[in-house]
């Protein structure tokens, strides 16, 4: 069994150091309290307790189950003094907390940092620099920048602030990146006048260098639309044409001009294929000043395109990129595995839906695609319209989703919004802390809410008055706006021009402990209801109120999930069904271990993402799907019909000891912490393996902590 310390880093559980500490307190008075063998039994039994826990304990919980049990003898004043012994020492910690988090993950010995991000590697230089700036961020955001009872409902995992540790700087979560008006009007990168490309390649090139430069101004993903690459290909075209004709006269041959066609079709294939490869390996290979690469979504919509032209254009870019992406990309081993990013969004719609369909074969495509990556994942136009005021538009990096906004002339505009930051409530924690009593329930609702609020204004607050020269190519240079040089950012933050987003997490345990049954139970299921609808009424109430763009989301708790749950435990105790876990589970979800079919699932969550305005995407767990397309086709077709955004998870593993290519099994290793191991030779070494597994509507491929970890083992299959 492991502890946490304070500073991060595991070691073995000792009950040596308890009985020490004890004995330290119990002599330090005038008579001793407690005998040597009492002394010993309170250690067992705390050791007893942190097993049943069935995870690494902090050094805090130790203590606290050490308090309880001093308590239950009887021994008051011993318990007094081990508390001030305790506060002494902590006096001592504050002021170099900081310090010794940063050693501890230079020398990468900090696991707390090192599983905090799936798709960061801590033992690279450039995210060691950004987790230290962020240490140093989060410790002037704690004392400094946010009030204190914020601070203390954070550490308490009664609401999580998301991103602290980049709040100290004035940057905003995600975007839509308008790539359109910056291919099209020209940008300004590093100083350097970047004009409208001319040509497929060099678009997709410029694309890359608009990517890195927004991931690096900006902590959340972005989003871009293949349909803004589109109107290159048609300019490809008419160059290559014009230099094929000069070829044919330059070499004296009569041809026709359907040969010609032949060629120049021929050749632009060539060169969307060279433009869409730009952008998978430079998006795969570049470093952003946050030690990862850009977490970029993008966005495959047919009906976006300006006519019948610009859509067959467009279809080639998205064939290509579902070619690329089945494809994979190599390891160091030169063994082609399934990457991270860029995230892949496809459309569902009329035109792609059905057999007889124009572009059925983008969507077959796409089946084999997620079958084997895991991507793309589904956006049915048909739901989002009915849902989003007519419209279909791209999500946010993994899920968060703008409101509709009209600008001046009336006319509806996505390109170019952002979400100003999130707070989650942890719904399980109200719950809990109600006893089961429902009038209590909704009164504490109503305290957690209005704490939320002041913590989403601190969020807001903290952007206003940002200069747009804090990040030229977001506010000058037209990835959000074409603001003045000295211009202050604050007209994008009202009106709901962009938005920002009251979280939520553990909608499943909330309903389990105040009605004794799963969300899923038709008894159960109004009350999940009640509280998504209480939660959408605040949101309104506080828009109307501030003229700023509130709505729920349901968040992507990664590394939350396990830091609400040991919280919960810390603050209740292990009640069965609902804080025996070491995670809670995400947003409005099933619960991963319940048994539900496929079809069943995404029904039921559908009702919930319609009330999830601010984002939200549902998920079915299949087994290898890459015999049974057929069956993964009819996954998606009912997608189209029932819900507005899903994906299927499907398992994406390599041994790099023995080569085996199958899915990486979850067990249980040294001291009950969970480890990956290749059912075939046995390897434990993650060095040595390649994972890809969903976490949070995004893939992971730098491992978990043992909160999601486990959520992992338990996901059941759907299908």
């Amino acid at each position: 069994m492991k502890i946490i310390k304070r500073n991060g880093s595991e070691e073995a559980f000792d009950s040596k150091k308890i009985i020490a500490a004890i004995t330290k307190a119990n002599q330090s008075g005038e008579k001793k309290a407690l005998s040597d063998e009492q002394i010993i039994d309170i250690a067992d039994y705390v050791e007893f307790k942190c097993n049943r826990l069935q995870r690494a304990v902090s050094v805090e919980e130790v203590q606290d189950m050490v308090e309880d049990q001093i308590m239950a003898t009887g021994a008051f004043d011993l318990a007094r003094r081990y508390v001030r012994y305790r506060y002494q020492r902590s006096l001592v910690r504050k002021a170099n907390t900081t310090d010794n988090r940063i050693l501890t993950l230079i020398e990468c010995n900090n696991e707390e940092i090192k599983q905090e991000n799936s798709n960061k590697n801590p033992t690279v230089n450039s995210v060691q620099r950004d987790y230290m700036a962020g240490e140093v961020s989060k410790d002037i955001t704690r004392r400094l920048l946010l009030p204190e009872k914020i601070v203390e409902a954070d550490n308490l995992g009664i609401i999580h602030f998301h991103d602290a540790d980049y709040f100290a700087q004035h940057m905003h979560n995600c975007d839509l990146v308008n790539l359109d008006d910056m291919l099209q009007n020209g940008t300004v990168i590093s100083d350097t006048l970047i004009e409208k490309p001319h040509s497929f390649s060099t678009a997709c090139n410029i694309a890359t260098q608009i990517i890195a430069q927004v991931a690096s101004n900006q902590y959340g993903g972005q989003s871009i639309s293949l349909t803004h690459l589109a109107p290159f290909v048609q300019i490809s075209r008419e160059k290559i044409h014009k230099e094929v004709l000069e070829e044919v006269e330059m070499l004296g041959c009569i041809t026709t001009d359907e040969c010609i066609e032949e060629i120049v079709e021929k050749r632009l294939r060539k060169e969307i294929t060279k433009g869409v490869q730009t952008i998978q390996y430079q998006v795969i290979t570049l470093m952003t000043t946050n030690g990862q690469a850009p977490f970029l979504t993008i966005f495959m919509y047919l009906n976006e395109a300006k006519d019948e032209r610009e859509k067959k254009d467009l279809a080639m870019i998205i064939e290509e990129t579902l070619k690329q992406r089945h494809q994979g990309v190599k390891n160091e081993a030169g063994v082609w595995i399934t990457p991270a990013f860029p995230k892949l969004i496809y459309v569902l719609e009329e035109d792609n839906i059905s057999e007889d369909s124009n572009y059925y074969y983008l969507t077959e495509l796409a089946a084999k695609c997620t079958a084997k990556r895991l991507v793309p994942d589904y956006i049915s136009e048909k739901k989002m319209k009915e849902l989003k005021e007519g419209n279909c538009f791209p999500v946010m990096g993994c899920r968060s989703a703008l409101s509709p906004w009209k600008d001046e002339n009336g006319d509806y505009k996505f390109y170019g919004r952002f979400n100003q930051g999130v707070v989650t409530l942890n719904l399980v924690d109200i719950a809990l802390s109600s006893g089961g009593d429902m009038q209590k329930f909704w009164e504490i609702f109503d305290d957690r809410l209005e704490l939320c609020y002041e913590a989403l204004m601190c969020r807001h607050n903290r952007l206003k008055g940002t200069l747009s020269d804090a990040a030229p190519i977001l506010w000058q240079y037209g990835a959000l706006a074409r603001l003045k040089k000295g211009e202050t950012i604050d007209s994008l933050l009202y009106g709901g021009y962009s938005t920002i987003s009251l979280g939520y997490a553990g909608l499943y345990e909330c309903t389990k402990y105040m009605t004794g049954k799963s969300h899923t139970d038709p008894e159960a299921t109004s009350f999940a209801l009640d509280v998504m609808k209480y939660m959408n009424i605040a949101c309104d109430k506080w828009k109307e109120e501030t003229d700023i763009g509130f709505s729920i989301y349901g968040s992507p708790i990664e590394s939350t999930t396990y830091k609400f749950a040991k919280c919960l435990q810390k603050r209740f105790g292990i009640v069965k069904g609902i804080t025996d876990k070491s995670y809670i589970t995400n947003s409005y979800h099933v619960h991963v271990s319940e048994e539900i079919d496929a079809f069943t699932k995404l029904q039921f969550e559908s009702q919930f993402q319609a009330l999830s305005q601010g984002g939200a995407v549902s998920y079915v767990e299949v087994p290898n799907m890459q015999d049974n397309i057929p069956a993964v086709l009819q996954l998606i077709k009912f997608i189209y019909n029932n819900i507005m955004y899903a994906e299927l998870n499907t398992k994406s593993d390599y041994c790099q000891d023995c080569g085996y290519d199958g899915e990486m099994q979850i067990v249980t290793g040294d001291g009950s912490k969970l480890i990956w191991e290749c059912p075939k030779c046995g390897n434990q070494n993650q060095d040595r393996m390649n994972v890809a597994r969903r976490t949070c509507g995004y893939i992971g491929t730098q491992y978990w902590n043992q909160g999601r970890t486990q959520e992992i083992k338990e996901r059941v299959l759907h299908l």
